[in-house]
């Protein structure tokens, strides 16, 4: 027993005595264990949510009302008034504008090695100079593919056919000022639920959705991102050639679909000679998409039809075409303007936008204009063509690779068609709008 202590105390004093140099080499280690960690790429964050511009409301009596108190009964006039008085719109109910929110990229996880490194690195690193540039090439393909599943993944989260695109933003050219969702409504006269030619339109309305620049569209209904604007077209009829020249109306901007619905919505009141009379609702009579585009010294608004899948009585009566364009310009509020062919009260522009003017009365339309209640604008009609010169590419866009604009817009049309043809086809409008199709005229094509 007295041997075996002997040999244990022996193996302790050994023990000891190496420690200092082992001590030593478990530090280096030590340190190279951390060196390699802080190779360790940081966590990447996902981008802020982008926010929807909240509307600015106000309450205001609407385009119909205003020049039916204006007294302007002349047929004849481009802004032409009824025989009979109307019904004021529905009161609107103040309704907060919803918060747009972007679509989240999901996150991809990376494996890591003992030594921070990602798997892959670390294979890179351990690899011969040859077999390190044939990973390279291995990594960059990876990193394309992972590209395309972020641009896959980067679906709505908001329930609705608005998706965004990394490759529409860079491919869609600077002349497209504005993308969107366009609808073509009209209502009969008082009393006449069902018009039988365009001389019983009281009055026709383009509702305008605006889309992000970087949108392209899926599969449902496009959401309510509080961002609408609905335009009164006095005149009845779109203007078909450059002797037309007819004045519309910022009715309502930046507001909810419900505040819309109100407005198309039929409606019965109470007059001192004739008793009840009835406003019949507002019947669809299009859907498509738009653009407002620059072509340097003018501005114009395209569409390319949707529904209706051919232009029918009714379309080719209203001015409407299966593909289409206006010359467009804006009206400076604190110019005058022919009698009855103006609003009471002006847009309410900020200095800012009225020096944009440089004291002229017209200048070419530009979407943040049609942000303001009020805003008067001329749209003029093409002849021929009218598509083709409102999608002229500009040179600085061509130098860019960009598309052209006719075909950004032909892409758009596209994928709105397989959306009306996956959801409910011409009742399309109504699940857009938030409408029910029992209440309102189904879309119209005859007479």
């Amino acid at each position: 027993m007295a041997g075996t202590r002997s040999s244990a105390r022996q193996a302790a004093n050994a023990a000891a005595t190496s420690s200092p140099a082992l001590s030593q080499s478990q530090s280096a280690a030590s340190k190279d264990v951390d060196a390699g960690s802080k190779r360790k790429g940081g966590p990447t964050t996902s981008p802020q949510a982008k926010r929807g511009r909240k509307g600015t409301k106000k309450e205001q009596t609407t385009i119909e009302g205003a020049l039916a108190k204006q007294g302007a009964e002349d047929e004849s006039k481009d802004i032409e008034m009824k025989d009979e008085p109307e019904a004021p719109s529905a009161e609107s109910h103040e309704v907060a504008p919803a918060e747009v929110t972007s679509t989240e990229i999901s996150k991809q996880e990376e494996s890591t090695t003992a030594n921070g490194h990602s798997s892959e690195q670390q294979s890179t690193l351990d690899a011969p100079s040859g077999e390190s540039e044939q990973k390279g090439h291995t990594g960059a393909e990876q990193n394309a593919t992972e590209e395309t599943k972020v641009e896959k993944s980067k679906g709505s989260t908001r329930g609705d056919a608005v998706e965004e695109s990394l490759q529409r933003e860079k491919s869609t050219p600077s002349s497209i000022l504005e993308k969107g969702i366009i609808y073509f409504f009209f209502r009969g006269r008082v009393g006449i639920n069902e018009p039988s030619n365009a001389n019983e339109i009281a009055r026709s309305y383009i509702i305008l959705r605006p889309l992000p620049h970087d949108a392209k569209l899926g599969d449902g209904p496009i959401g309510d991102a509080g961002n609408n604007r609905m335009l009164a077209l006095p005149k009845k009829v779109l203007p078909v050639s450059p002797k037309d020249r007819f004045m519309i109306f910022v009715e309502k901007t930046n507001v909810m679909m419900g505040e819309i619905k109100d407005s198309l919505s039929a409606s019965d009141y109470m007059t001192k000679t004739a008793g009840s009379r009835h406003t019949p609702a507002a019947a669809p009579i299009g859907e498509g998409v738009y653009a407002i585009t620059s072509t340097g010294r003018e501005t114009h608004l395209a569409y390319l039809l949707t529904i209706p899948s051919e232009i029918s009585e009714i379309q080719d009566d209203v001015g409407l075409r299966q593909r289409g364009s206006f010359v467009t310009s804006a009206k400076n509020p604190e110019t005058a303007a022919p009698a009855g062919a103006s609003l009471p009260k002006g847009a309410e522009y900020p200095k800012e936008i009225l020096d944009e003017f440089r004291g002229r009365g017209w200048m070419p339309l530009q979407p943040k204009l049609l942000d303001y209640e009020n805003t008067q604008c001329l749209l003029i009609g093409h002849e021929n063509d009218a598509l083709e010169k409102a999608t002229v590419p500009q040179p600085d866009d061509e130098k860019q690779d960009k598309e052209a604009p006719k075909e950004e817009l032909e892409t758009l049309e596209h994928e709105d068609h397989l959306r009306v043809e996956h959801l409910k086809g011409d009742d399309t409008v109504f699940e857009d709008l938030g409408l029910s199709s029992k209440e309102y005229p189904k879309l119209q094509t005859t007479w």
